[in-house]
């Protein structure tokens, strides 16, 4: 597995507060479910980055 990137990321208190109760909801960390809400949005706009890798 690739190493992951990092990022600093600034949010509103309301934004957090609700990623972090959906978080728990799903039984995610708060950064798991970011990502989890980040790759949605991309399956959902057309660029999955799953399928934009080429075969090797």
């Amino acid at each position: 597995m690739p190493e992951r990137k990092k990022l600093l990321l600034r949010l509103d208190p309301a934004v957090y507060e609700a990623i972090a109760r959906w978080a728990a909801d799903d039984l995610r960390s708060v950064n798991a479910q970011i990502e989890y809400a980040l790759r949605l949005a991309l399956k959902e706009a057309g660029r999955d980055p799953r399928k934009d890798k080429s075969p090797d």
